[in-house]
This record gives structure tokens, C-alpha cells and sequence, in this order.
């Protein structure tokens, strides 16, 4: 079969938005003409790739097959014409990032200034997510390079070490534990927390922390933002639990007390993951060798 790559292309934004008109309005194109070439598709597969409801489409076994290898061949080309411009007019390309929180707020931001300030011609597309949606979506090929938490399981990805993420408290002022330079999580437990929403990396962290000490986990409240986390401790409804990274300028301008957690699981290891390193894109590797440099140097 011959496969043309701008309907593969099409094909892949269909199952992205599972929706013919946005995937259209994406592609700046007809939705006739997306349909069209969605039956091309199915024509030469001999076989539906997509099932039409009245909000949607889902995609067939055989589409969800057709998927994962679409999104091979696309990534494959984008390769290959990132490599051979390079030749040409200098480094360009554009990679698909997504990260935790934790490293979006502390350590990303100036490592990619750095990283695009030598490479002007590379777009990076970043989004925030949690552990386990970076991996799911650097293993189902939507994004290229993902930065997780140690405690985040890979499922088969490879990983390489990034920075160094700590842990502390933050309390209002006036609060017990607010005099105190260091205390166990099981001491911290005996108040109530302003917490993270319940699917990330540093909830998962929290309850675990909980049942080992054999303690509740009170958590009066639950936001997907760290600043509003920091925000409602500032208004007494509870202490928490983020990156030192993220506390310090709260801490610094005087709004809430920092007080170190005496744990070892406060100490957490970054790491950068990808599906596989020997099939990273020229321009991905290059900047995934970067970051790697730019954690060494603060060692």
C-alpha cells in the first residue's frame, strides 16, 4: 500500500482531536476534504479506522494500529528534514516537551532560555502534566522528551538524570511548626494540607508518606496550582508540601515559613525520559544533551 503523508498526517490529527471539524479548523482545511482523505485511508486498509458518534469519532482497532505507526513515519520524516536543514541554514526543528510541575516551575524555564538563545531556529512546544501522563504520552509518541519524578514508574522508557528536586514544608506564620528547622513527615501529619490534585506525582508521594508513617493524610483542600497552594497557606487553611524551588520566593518575601522535611524521600532525582535514545531526532537529542550539561554544571 502506498500511504500518502499528508493524510497520515491528517489521520493523526483526527485521533488527537477526536473530532472531524477540529481536526479540519487545526489543519486549515475543509472538513470534506479531511473526510476525504480519512476514506482514502480506509479504502486502502480495506478495513473502518474510525467509528462516527454524534460528538465525535473513536478510533477502530485497526485505526489505533495505523496510529502508532503514522506517528512513526511523521516522526521519521520530521528527523530527517531537521538533519538535512541543519546542513543548510543551521541548526532547526521542533520539539514536543512535557513535564512535571515540579521542574516546569524550578528548573526548565532558564535551561530552555539557554538551550533556544544558542539555537534560534528550534520551536519547542512544552506542556505541564503529571508523571504519568508524560509518560503516556512520550511512549505513545505525542510528545518527544519528558521530565519526571523519581517515583514515577517509566513503563519501559529510558531514562537519563536531570536535577535534583528537595522538598520542605511550607506553613503560615505563627503556625507550631513554623519555629522548627527540620521535622518528620509523621509530625506534619497532625494538621490538615493544602495538597496537590489527586493524579500528581507529589500526591502520590504524599500518601505514600502517610501510610508508611501509618498516619491519615488530612487534606483539607486540593489545587492543581502551586502558587494557589502557596496562596491558602498564606491564609492559615492549611500547611503543604512543595519544591524548595517553589517555596523559596514565598518564603523570601516573608508571606509563609519554610521548614526542611527530615525524610529521605524528600530528596528527589529529575530524570528525562524518552521511548528510546538511539531513535531521538537529531535536534531532540541535542537538547536533551543540553539540559544534561546544564544539571552537570550546578553538581
Amino acid at each position: 500500500m502506498r500511504h500518502d503523508l499528508t493524510s497520515l498526517d491528517v489521520f493523526v490529527t483526527v485521533a488527537e482531536c477526536g473530532n472531524l471539524t477540529r481536526a479540519a479548523e487545526r489543519k486549515h482545511l475543509a472538513v470534506s476534504a479531511v473526510s476525504k482523505r480519512i476514506g482514502e485511508l480506509e479504502a486502502l486498509a480495506r478495513t473502518p479506522l474510525l467509528v462516527r458518534q454524534p460528538r465525535g469519532v473513536m478510533l477502530t482497532p485497526a485505526g489505533q494500529s495505523l496510529l502508532r505507526h503514522a506517528r512513526q513515519m511523521l516522526q521519521l520524516v520530521q528527523r530527517m528534514d531537521e538533519e538535512l536543514g541543519e546542513f543548510a541554514e543551521g541548526v532547526k526543528g521542533h520539539v514536543h516537551m512535557h513535564a512535571v510541575a515540579s521542574a516546569l516551575t524550578q528548573f526548565l524555564p532558564g535551561d530552555l532560555e539557554a538551550f533556544l538563545t544558542r539555537y534560534p531556529g528550534v520551536q519547542i512546544s512544552l506542556e505541564e502534566r503529571t508523571g504519568q501522563a508524560v509518560v503516556r504520552a512520550v511512549a505513545d509518541g505525542s510528545a518527544d522528551v519528558g521530565i519526571v519524578a523519581s517515583q514515577t514508574a517509566l513503563l519501559g522508557l529510558s531514562a537519563l538524570p536531570y536535577r535534583v528536586d528537595r522538598l520542605m514544608l511550607g506553613v503560615p506564620k505563627g503556625h507550631p511548626l513554623a519555629r522548627r528547622r527540620s521535622v518528620r513527615f509523621a509530625e506534619a501529619l497532625a494538621y490538615p494540607f493544602v495538597g496537590p490534585h489527586a493524579e500528581s506525582s507529589l500526591s502520590s508521594l504524599m500518601v505514600q508518606g502517610a501510610q508508611a508513617c501509618g498516619l491519615a493524610l488530612q487534606q483539607r483542600i486540593q489545587v492543581s496550582s502551586f502558587d494557589a497552594m502557596c496562596r491558602l497557606v498564606e491564609t492559615r487553611l492549611g500547611i503543604t508540601l512543595l519544591p524548595e524551588g517553589v517555596l523559596g520566593p514565598h518564603v523570601a518575601a516573608g508571606r509563609l515559613r519554610g521548614v526542611a522535611l527530615d525524610e529521605d524521600w524528600a530528596v528527589r532525582q529529575m530524570s528525562i525520559v524518552v521511548r528510546d535514545f538511539s531513535e531521538l531526532g537529531h535536534i531532540a537529542r541535542t537538547l536533551v544533551d543540553h539540559l544534561q550539561r546544564a544539571a552537570a554544571a550546578l553538581d
